[in-house]
């Protein structure tokens, strides 16, 4: 890793603020590469979706994390932490400079807080007991049994997410210990700058509409339409995320794609407004608006 820590920066912000663009311009002008905090670009075949860069914007400057796994491999917060610590040792090994660069909170948090996350492998049998139980006897039952053998975690997961109660259940059940009890922080190697790229709420709305609107006519349905031929279900984490379930309803002849685009666009913009609570929290953080005078240089080449 060099002498002393690495030297990182984060280029973090809500969807379609303007990330990538500056990233590229940034990784241009001090021998950058770039590495995703992305949940979803980490998937092959779902481009149009997850407004993965560009071509072009991948030929002017280095990615990685992008189209690692298929759309039914696990891909777990776990192994995106060991993955991005690999390329980031790796970057600054061959003397380039790591930009962390992307959106996904949780994926940010955890390397840049540098949370310890149980290395305990999915338990398919008893993930889908754990499913049926929930089913049969519903969330807060299911919440419940958490609660009563890991109450820190209950208090901090509600009931209607499933996932993760039954993922601390998964945990608790393999090592005999509260996930809660493993998810200490250890401070990363990193001497970290945080940049949150923000723009005002009904801007950035428009911005989203109009990438909504760009991924549609770029043939978004078509992308959807062609995983589930390809045999990928709704099922799964990577078709249940945000620019794929929207389409189901289409899909399946129960709505227009007016309609589910409209949806899109609604939940985009939910979903923007959620992304601020992980900013907020992070290391070494720098809030820029477009009339920053670095993030104006960038843009101005």
């Amino acid at each position: 890793m060099g002498q002393g820590p690495i030297k990182l920066t984060a280029i973090v912000g809500p969807t379609a603020v303007g990330k990538t663009a500056l990233a590229v311009a940034m990784a241009a002008r001090v021998g950058g590469e770039i590495v995703s905090a992305d949940s979803r670009q980490v998937y092959r075949q779902m481009d149009i979706g997850t407004a993965k860069p560009t071509a072009a914007e991948r030929a002017a400057a280095p990615h990685h994390l992008i189209d690692i796994v298929d759309p039914d491999e696990e891909f777990s917060l776990a192994t995106y932490q060991e993955l991005a610590l690999a390329a980031i040792d790796d970057i600054a090994a061959r003397g380039r400079v790591p930009l962390l660069v992307g959106g996904t909170g949780q994926y940010l948090a955890a390397l840049l807080e540098g949370w310890q996350i149980p290395r305990v492998p999915p338990q398919p049998e008893l993930r889908a007991a754990l499913e049926r139980e929930a089913a049969e006897r519903g969330a807060e039952a299911l919440h419940a049994r958490l609660a009563a053998v890991d109450p820190v975690a209950a208090a901090r997961i509600p009931p209607a997410n499933l996932r993760r109660v039954i993922r601390a259940l998964e945990v608790h059940a393999v090592t005999g210990r509260p996930i809660s009890d493993q998810q200490t922080r250890v401070p990363p190697p990193f001497a970290v700058r945080t940049i949150w790229l923000t723009r005002p709420r009904d801007e950035l709305y428009a911005r989203a509409d109009a990438r909504v609107d760009a991924m549609v006519a770029a043939g978004l349905a078509d992308e959807v339409a062609g995983l589930l031929r390809r045999g990928y279900g709704w099922e799964l984490p990577a078709m249940s995320s945000l620019g794929y379930a929207q389409l189901r309803p289409y899909l399946e002849g129960a709505a227009s794609l007016a309609d589910c685009v409209e949806r899109l666009k609604f939940d985009t913009h939910a979903f923007i407004r959620r992304q601020g609570a992980w900013f907020r929290r992070l290391p070494g953080l720098e809030v820029w608006t477009p009339d920053h005078p670095e993030w104006r240089a960038l843009a101005e080449g």
